[in-house]
């Protein structure tokens, strides 16, 4: 929901192409009210198809060439929906994903590429790379080169303008970094470079002699074998990369969709709108009948102001814009080495200058999604109390966990509770749940609730069952039921429904797993989508946060760093060297991980056990110790920490719970340096991690020593990122950073 506005009609970008890329940046610079717009990419980032040779040769770093989805949907105010689409019902408007319920709308739009495998030669799924989609190819080159083979034999299949920039930039990567490189060049045809001018196929052609690429032409694959590739003739060619780049495939999958097709490709017209009018495509995916043009990335940036001028009509109402295409476009081919050759009208030309041209063109494209305008601060009234202005002015406050009141304002709210003692509740405040007599059983209750930091429900919904069965697993209690408590946005009556449904079984799907049931809850309209559970479990004996022995080794089953994550995607943050949404995506994963399966290796051995969420592992630590009576040393280098998470701390990003919780636990904290105790520094990135609210964070056990490398083999081996972090000791309740 953008500025209060109820959401009313769905808009759907299937894909993270080029095209869709744009209009989501024009999307967030003008919103449309009253709709909400959703993005589907399997990826959290999409690379830029005209930097890609240059990040084979090793002229860009990965993070330089890849649009960051994550970070644009934020922009944008659009859910960003990281699953793959494998069918549209245009009569029912549903778009069918692969590992979600399918996905309504009002108008969709189709961005989806072109794939360059080789399906139909034996032995290509489990031993080559297709050039496109481009993701998996990078990560995979980038393994390889890693390997750092001294005579690196790589095979590229499909000698287009495409094959030959990569053969050319692999050749040069592989040199640049002291191998001797044998790249083959493979082409089905009688002629390499069919679709390319005259003057500038005998540049290329000269390039990849003088590189020492080896051409073959009426070359056709016939097994593609671990270490080799097969030809028709029965030619043998070693190979320990093999890429095709062969031709334009269309996804497999619009086949079934009912819409017209030519070739495979959707068949648009000049308003860019497939034979279904609410569904519009651009990009390589799309056939123009009225201007038919080959394949190229600059068909769909031309495209991307008439889809979204055409997107907002379907919409809003009004006249619809015709598409134009040029008739040709300038081909910058990069040479590997930071050359380039142009081709445009057949005329030819070459050199540095060229690559220099062709980086301007290419930066200039990725500057548009490098740095978005900052989200607007609320305005002080001309006349207001004093504070007020300073309190607006601090960082907005994050969501999930960090959104919760800090340990110090809480601890003073709930001293000197009135209450009623009565003789069937075992324990009151200050556990992770509170216990109750249940016949010859115990019952644990707990409750909690998360401010929503996504556009997703779905995904809210799994974190947010999740993060409430915590309590329940770490007191060692099977879960039993759970009220649910949902706040839901302003929205069209179809809109509610549709979210309501989604969360629910989201939620229904995840308590059913664990072996709960929803039984009821309660439902309102507000201003923001916030969710939450109460809970209850049934256990013999409950583990509570006392009993950790001097001794014991403490394990933690998850990475920290999801309150630094979430606050840094609320900045969308940017750092050298990291995909903000890369990180993100890990982020989600590891929250949405129930804690069930950790919880029954750990609960029939631990002596104690909590789990780390909105104090952070430092405040869920010191309540252990509290209620223990014993210290602990904490191993910074041991803890896991989730990927990004420490560079972002490093920068400066944390949750707006994190001061309060380092008020609360800083002078309890201490690093031993072989000299004596001394405080540890603001400036530790892993040292302020130890502060990061956790959403749906992991479970903290203390454990025998003797038994902990048994157990920590028993969490890895069913796939928890779980570690030993230190060991309890003698003395007061405080950590020592050792």
């Amino acid at each position: 929901m953008q500025g209060g506005t109820p959401q009313l009609r769905d808009v759907v970008l299937v894909g993270g192409g080029h095209a869709h890329a744009l209009v989501a940046r024009m999307w967030g610079m003008d919103p449309l009210p009253g709709a909400r717009l959703t993005i589907i990419n399997p990826a959290p980032a999409a690379p830029y198809t005209g930097m890609l040779p240059g990040l084979i040769a090793g002229h860009y770093r990965r993070d330089e060439i890849m649009i960051d989805l994550i970070r644009l949907g934020s922009f944008a105010g659009a859910r960003v929906i990281l699953d793959r689409a494998v069918g549209i019902d245009p009569a029912a408007r549903l778009i069918h994903l692969q590992d979600r319920p399918p996905l309504r709308y009002d108008v969709a739009s189709i961005d989806i590429g072109i794939g360059s495998g080789l399906s139909e030669v034996p032995g290509y799924a489990e031993h080559g790379v297709a050039a496109k989609p481009l993701g998996d190819y990078a990560r995979r080159w980038e393994a390889f080169v890693a390997l750092s083979l001294p005579a690196p034999r790589v095979v590229i299949v499909g000698a287009g303008l495409g094959g030959v920039e990569l053969a050319l930039a692999s050749a040069h990567r592989l040199r640049a970094a002291g191998a001797t490189p044998a790249v083959t060049l493979l082409e089905r045809g009688p002629r390499a470079l069919p679709h390319v001018g005259e003057a500038a196929r005998r540049s290329l052609l000269a390039e990849l002699d003088r590189a020492g690429v080896l051409l073959l032409t009426a070359a056709e694959p016939a097994v593609i074998e671990d270490g080799a590739v097969v030809l028709q003739d029965g030619r043998r060619i070693g190979s320990d990369f093999t890429l095709s780049a062969a031709g334009s495939r269309p996804q497999g999958w619009l086949a079934d969709t009912g819409l017209t097709l030519d070739d495979g490709f959707l068949r648009i017209t000049p308003r860019l709108q497939t034979s279904d009018p609410a569904i519009f495509a651009a990009g390589d995916c799309v056939h123009m009948p009225f201007a038919p043009r080959p394949k190229a990335g600059v068909f769909a940036v031309r495209a991307a102001p008439i889809l979204v001028h055409n997107l907002r009509a379907a919409l809003a109402g009004g006249p619809m814009r015709r598409f134009r295409p040029q008739r040709d476009y300038l081909k910058l081919v990069s040479l590997g080495d930071r050359r380039a050759v142009a081709d445009k009208f057949g005329l030819r030309t070459a050199g540095a200058w060229l690559w220099r041209l062709k980086d301007d063109i290419d930066r200039r494209f990725m500057a548009k999604f490098a740095d978005y305008p900052a989200m607007p601060r609320p305005k002080v009234p001309a006349q207001a109390v004093k504070g007020l202005a300073q309190m607006l002015a601090e960082q907005p406050t994050c969501a999930g966990c960090g959104s919760k009141v800090g340990p110090g304002a809480l601890g003073r709210a709930l001293t000197d509770l009135p209450h009623s003692p009565r003789a069937d509740l075992v324990n009151g405040p200050g556990d992770d749940a509170a216990i109750l007599d249940f016949g010859t059983l115990r019952q644990v209750l707990t409750t909690d609730h998360l401010r929503s930091f996504t556009q997703d429900p779905r995904l809210l919904a799994q974190v947010a069952a999740a993060h409430a069965l915590g309590d329940v697993w770490a007191m060692g209690a099977a879960p039993q039921a759970a009220l649910a408590q949902i706040i839901l946005p302003p929205l069209s009556p179809t809109l509610q429904q549709d979210m309501l449904a989604e969360i629910m079984q989201a939620a229904a799907q995840v308590f059913a797993e664990a072996g709960a049931a929803i039984v009821g809850g309660h439902t309102t309209i507000g201003s923001e989508l916030t969710l939450g559970f109460t809970v209850t479990g049934l256990v013999q004996t409950p583990l509570t946060k006392g009993g950790a022995r001097a001794g014991d080794a403490l394990i933690l089953t998850k990475a920290l760093g999801s309150g630094t994550i979430l606050a840094a995607e609320m900045a969308r943050a940017r750092l050298p060297g990291l995909i903000l949404g890369e990180s993100v995506a890990a982020c989600h994963a590891a929250m949405r991980r129930p804690l069930g399966p950790a919880a029954a290796i750990l609960s029939p051995v631990a002596h104690a056990m909590t789990d780390v969420t909105g104090f952070g592992l430092a405040g869920h630590l010191l309540e252990m110790l509290e209620a223990s009576g014993c210290g602990a040393d904490l191993e910074l280098a041991a803890i896991p920490v989730l990927p990004g998470a420490e560079a972002l701390a490093a920068a400066g990003y944390a949750s707006s719970l994190a001061p309060q919780n380092r008020a609360a636990t800083d002078w309890k904290v201490a690093d031993h340096s072989g000299s004596g105790l001394r405080q540890v520094g603001p400036d530790t990135p892993r040292r302020a991690l130890l502060d990061d609210p956790q959403t749906g964070g992991p479970l903290l056990a203390a454990v025998p020593a003797d038994r902990a490398a048994a157990i920590l083999a028993d969490l890895l081996a069913a796939g928890e990122t779980a570690a030993i972090i230190g060991h309890l000791v003698e003395g007061s309740p405080r950590i020592t950073l050792i």
